[in-house]
């Protein structure tokens, strides 16, 4: 956790929001990484040169290790070549405390280096799709996810995201806030086959550089190209395929395996569905080449479907949590007390922020309210920025991970922020915040529910009933619904 800093890039470095947005990066946080990605296909996909130029150069290192490959690769090489560390400077990702998230490892390498060899021995030769893509590798084997993917790519094109940064930097960056990095890995050279290093002029924070990353580029939730797309899209794709005899032989091929599921009136189940789309595809390998065409051609709806989640992000994580900062901070949101004491005045002050002054209007988009505790749990992360206590994330102590832990050496207090809406929220109620306090050893601990609908809080108020908690003080229900103005309301 970062003591009394400014959370966001444009307040720290003293930049315009104007100026960030007319420039086309994400205004970043530098509290925690944001759960944003880069994908792969919006730079193949786009009508700027440049992000087609950067979707060839991935394309053209992939097929310079699939030609290595052929080769006997021994663990140094596989190390250099296929290995790299997370590019935490982005504060992009999935890490639940800070920036620092997970490398991509030999795991990672091990799928890739295995699927050039076996499955895509034809990749950067594909006369199905309009051309190569790097998540045609992350297809098949577990373990190759969004993450690693983006990861992946913004370690491959970190020369042009180092070179945006440093354009920024120079034109709108008080020189006292940047400095000169010397930036390993920072393009790849093929004449001597190693990474190369270089030097740049960036925005310092912490004993460390910052890079922007262009708000074009970016996702959420998941890049266009997927697993979980390959199987939701699969009855879209033989139509697709112009062989007959191809199209027949994959649906009888499907269809015969099944059947094997198929007893009596016995309704198949998701999992064995999901099996037999997988087995399909191992059998006929060309099948993700025919998804990947099926993807290329809805690609539009990749750009307007990215270009809403991050519009959401933005709103949600930057517009709303500076004005759920600013707003808190003049409601004595931060002034400091005994841990329990502080996390019970914190989530009273927000309770009352969200029920009678508008704040739950933070929590509504066009198409309705949050669905993801996680991104109600980083909202209130965010919020915590300036707090005298240590205030962590996903604070896993052997019994599974707790949203926030809020504490001053052994004065420790757990909170954990539920939706109404959650389906197990019965059981987590019944056994989380117990398990915690056990593992955590404190006797501390908060459970906050938030409901949008009279539904949900009728169903939660059923819940604590039938498990005796309805009088329990450490319950917090806040109540987001939409309200009708004062003017109306009288």
């Amino acid at each position: 956790m970062h003591k009394h800093v400014k959370p966001h890039f444009s307040d720290y470095f003293n930049v315009k929001k104007d100026d960030l947005k007319e420039y086309g990066a994400f205004n970043i946080s530098l509290i925690t990484d944001l759960p944003l990605f880069i994908d792969p296909f919006l730079l193949f996909n786009s009508e700027k040169e440049e992000y087609q130029k950067l979707h060839n150069e991935i394309i053209k290192y992939l097929i310079f290790v699939k030609d290595k490959s052929s080769e006997e690769v021994d663990v140094g090489k596989m190390k250099s070549w296929y290995m790299f560390s997370e590019v935490q400077q982005n504060w992009l990702g999935y890490s639940v405390i800070g920036n620092k998230g997970h490398a991509l490892g030999m795991k990672f390498a091990e799928a890739l280096h295995g699927n050039l060899n076996t499955v895509f021995q034809n990749f950067g030769e594909e006369n199905i799709t309009r051309g190569a893509h790097l998540e045609k590798l992350c297809l098949v084997k577990d373990g190759v996810g969004r993450d690693n993917i983006s990861d992946f790519v913004t370690n491959l094109i970190k020369h042009f995201l180092l070179e945006y940064t440093q354009k920024f930097t120079k034109r709108y960056i008080d020189k006292r806030l940047t400095r000169t990095f010397r930036v390993k890995k920072s393009y790849f050279n093929y004449d001597t086959e190693v990474w190369a290093e270089k030097n740049f002029i960036l925005p310092k924070f912490e004993n460390d550089y910052v890079i922007l990353t262009p708000v074009d580029i970016l996702t959420k939730d998941d890049v266009w190209i997927n697993r979980k797309g390959l199987i939701e899209d699969f009855t879209e794709i033989p139509s697709t395929i112009d062989n007959a005899q191809l199209r027949h032989q994959i649906n009888n091929y499907y269809k015969n395996r099944i059947k094997q599921y198929e007893r009596g009136n016995r309704e198949m189940k998701k999992e064995e569905r999901n099996t037999a789309i997988r087995s399909t595809f191992i059998r006929f390998p060309e099948l993700f080449d025919y998804y990947i065409k099926y993807k290329e051609e809805n690609g539009d709806q990749a750009i307007n479907i990215s270009q809403q989640k991050v519009d959401y992000s933005d709103t949600f994580f930057v517009e709303n949590a500076q004005s759920l900062i600013g707003r808190l901070q003049n409601l004595g949101f931060y002034k400091p007390v005994r841990s329990y004491h502080e996390a019970k005045k914190r989530i009273l002050i927000l309770k009352d922020f969200i029920e009678n002054m508008d704040g739950y209007k933070l929590f509504y988009r066009e198409d309705g309210c949050i669905s993801n505790e996680r991104d109600l749990q980083l909202l209130f992360h965010l919020t915590c920025y300036n707090s005298d206590f240590d205030v962590n994330r996903e604070v896993n102590n052997g019994r599974g991970s707790v949203d926030f832990t809020i504490s001053s050496k052994r004065d420790k207090t757990l909170v954990e922020f539920k939706l109404a809406k959650n389906k197990k929220l019965k059981q987590n109620l019944q056994k989380q915040v117990e398990i915690y306090k056990r593992a955590n050893r404190t006797f501390n601990g908060f459970t906050v529910i938030l409901f949008f609908e009279k539904s949900e809080y009728e169903r939660v108020i059923k819940i604590l009933e039938e498990i005796g908690l309805e009088k329990d003080e450490n319950i917090v229900l806040i109540d987001a619904r939409k309200k009708v103005s004062a003017s109306v309301a009288s």
